[in-house]
């Protein structure tokens, strides 16, 4: 029986989506994609999933886009079909990690190209193995970089090195990723899961509203004037004091032990 080309499995909290496609070094089709924004969906929802862990099998991470059979190679397509298949696709992937209300982990095993990349660029904090490449392939292609990607890598890295990576699709080291910000920490490839799943699980005993609401905050704060994000601010402060974790760690702090938290 031919296994799920998107695996997933919950325990301690911890949802673990791994892409399993290896023979096309996880190279996403819709249906993929579709699975993936799914199981996003229903782990904000969930107050059994409280952090998330993204990876793939084999050499990959994720090749990007699966383009074989679809009107990208056979050119069949009419006006506003390729705006419309971002929209659906690839942007609302993109979306739906920086969207994610619990934090997103991307453990990086190897290649991450094209939207590869930018799914592992989307998501809250970034673990590479020492072997992982990160490739803006897109003008290899003769095309514009699509998943939000020039959107992420200039508030990642900056304008000019965003346009260096995309104008020459260089492959990027795990090391080097490291360097310009783009990636948390690298770790030995024997080591990744085993660090990518102590974060999460790190992540899971936290103060799961407070988490979800700092990442709203820190992703909306780079589109917002200081009013707005100050605002913004207060307003998280207001809601998440009304929850139990919130008052759990107060307590904690005023009776000197460590907090226990319930995840809302």
């Amino acid at each position: 029986m031919t296994e799920p080309a998107v695996l997933h499995t919950t325990a301690d909290h911890v949802l673990s989506v791994t892409l399993n496609r290896p023979e096309t070094l996880n190279a996403l089709t819709p249906g993929d994609r579709d699975e993936i924004v799914r199981l996003l969906s229903e782990a904000s929802a969930s107050p059994e999933v409280r952090a998330v862990v993204l990876t793939g099998t084999g050499r990959g991470f994720c090749a990007g886009a699966d383009l074989r059979g679809t009107t990208a190679t056979t050119g069949e397509r009419a006006p506003g079909d390729v705006a419309r298949t971002l929209r659906t696709g690839a942007q609302r992937l993109i979306a739906a990690v920086l969207d994610c209300e619990k934090p997103v982990i991307a453990a990086v095993n190897g290649t991450a190209a094209g939207l590869g990349a930018h799914l592992a660029f989307a998501c809250d904090l970034v673990l590479a193995a020492e072997s992982a490449r990160f490739i803006e392939v897109f003008v290899r292609r003769g095309l514009v970089p699509d998943g939000g990607g020039a959107y992420l890598l200039p508030r990642l890295v900056g304008p000019q090195r965003a346009k260096e990576l995309m104008f020459f699709g260089d492959a990027l080291t795990a090391t080097d990723a490291e360097r310009m910000g783009l990636v948390n920490r690298v770790v030995p490839d024997g080591d990744l899961h085993k660090t990518a799943r102590a974060w999460a699980e790190r992540l899971a005993t936290g103060p799961t509203r407070a988490l979800a609401l700092t990442k709203q905050l820190v992703n909306a704060s780079l589109d917002a004037d200081r009013a707005t994000a100050f605002a913004a601010e207060a307003a998280a402060q207001e809601i998440n004091m009304t929850t139990a974790d919130a008052q759990e760690g107060v307590r904690s702090f005023v009776e000197r032990r460590s907090a226990v938290y319930k995840g809302h």
